[in-house]
């Protein structure tokens, strides 16, 4: 009798390297971003110096308060000879709109406990909108935690710089720093601005009624009048939305 021929041999494939994690690119992003925009802590404390403020009023108002606009608005509040209270209230104004953010970021950061507060801190315009702009949830929490650690250290080491070296340097307008924080939030949301209409919609009505307002009020506050431009478009959208989904049920029936 034959001998049976025994079970071909399996040839083993190569294995082909595997691929970087999901997160790589989240990571990347949000260190890049935090060293850009976290230099521009050099201007505000250079003028929180100037406006009066001591070196650790300057950087205890980068550990707690942690808003570069907010910031930037108490000093120059103080600078032209405003109140503290003044100050204040204008800082408040401005980091009101970071509320907003902390709506859309609660469902996709799901903090519980005391880190509840450490995430609330982080919450702002880089770290908001490299979160919002990642492809899944897993993501979004990266982005955001990355950009978070990454700037909170480079602006607290930068606004500590700027205020000991106030008037060394030279003027931060001319050095060109206090435009790298709005450049950068740009160029996050330049792709949505190219691909999206709704997003053009909410960013052309916020751009008009920043400059319809910008002549009446004080800095910043055309900024905060301008949120509602982008919430309006949302609500229409999204009613847009809900009518095309209740007419395709409609036709199925």
């Amino acid at each position: 009798m034959a001998d049976q021929a025994g079970p071909p041999a399996v040839q083993e494939t190569p294995t082909e390297p595997t691929e970087p994690p999901a997160t790589a690119t989240p990571v990347r992003d949000g260190i890049g971003l935090g060293l850009a925009v976290g230099v521009s802590g050099l201007a505000y404390g250079a003028a929180a110096a100037g406006s009066g403020l001591t070196v650790g009023q300057a950087c205890a108002l980068s550990l707690l308060a942690f808003t570069g606009a907010s910031q930037f608005a108490l000093a120059g509040t103080i600078a032209v000879g405003g109140s503290l209270a003044a100050g204040v209230a204008s800082a408040v104004l401005l980091g009101s709109r970071n509320t907003l953010y902390a709506l859309r970021l609660a469902g996709t950061l799901a903090v519980r406990g005391p880190a509840r507060v450490l995430a609330a801190m982080g919450v702002i315009d880089e770290t908001t909108a490299m979160a919002t702009a990642q492809p899944s949830r897993a993501a979004s929490r990266t982005a955001f935690w990355a950009t978070f650690g990454t700037l909170y250290l480079t602006w607290n080491l930068a606004t500590l710089a700027g205020a000991l070296g106030a008037g060394r340097f030279g003027s931060p307008q001319d050095l060109g720093l206090d435009v790298v924080g709005p450049a950068a939030f740009l160029a996050l949301i330049w792709p949505r601005l190219r691909s999206g209409r709704a997003e053009r919609m909410a960013g052309a009505g916020g751009a008009l009624i920043a400059l319809a307002t910008a002549p009446f009020l004080p800095p910043g506050v055309p900024i905060i009048l301008a949120a509602p431009a982008a919430l309006a478009v949302a609500w229409a959208t999204r009613g847009r939305a809900a009518s095309g989904t209740a007419a395709g049920d409609g036709a199925a029936r």
